[in-house]
């Protein structure tokens, strides 16, 4: 139909950061048809022993529930699994998202990958 918006591709670039972390930079729409695809990026990484994990939402005009959910099980492996999930550079769509759904209260925003990144040190 005209007007509604259409479902860009996802894109996730992977940049290892040691054995334990990684930062993964996101880009487009985060719903129920890409999401899967970084749920199952997450578990891949954090069964690889990839623990430490860093998202950059920079990127990401839109989220839905469906994203939100692939976040929640990601944030729940990676604790399972003694590490951690970072989200950076939210936009602010995504960042309202969370604070609507009160995730924003289990989630750990950052202005920067940096300070992501720093905060992972002292964890």
């Amino acid at each position: 139909m005209q007007g509604e918006p259409t479902t860009l591709p996802l894109t996730i670039h992977e940049e290892r950061i040691g054995d334990q972390q990684a930062l993964l930079h996101i880009q487009g729409r985060l719903d129920a048809v890409t999401a899967p695809e970084l749920k199952a990026r997450l578990k891949g990484l954090i069964q690889d022993g990839c623990v430490q994990l860093i998202l950059d939402f920079g990127a990401v005009p839109f989220i839905d529930s469906s994203g939100l959910a692939a976040l929640v099980s990601g944030l729940k492996m990676a604790r399972e699994s003694g590490g951690a999930l970072k989200s950076a550079r939210l936009t602010q769509q995504t960042r309202l998202v969370f604070e609507l759904t009160l995730l924003d209260r289990i989630f750990e925003f950052y202005d920067s990958v940096e300070a992501a990144g720093a905060s992972l040190k002292r964890d």
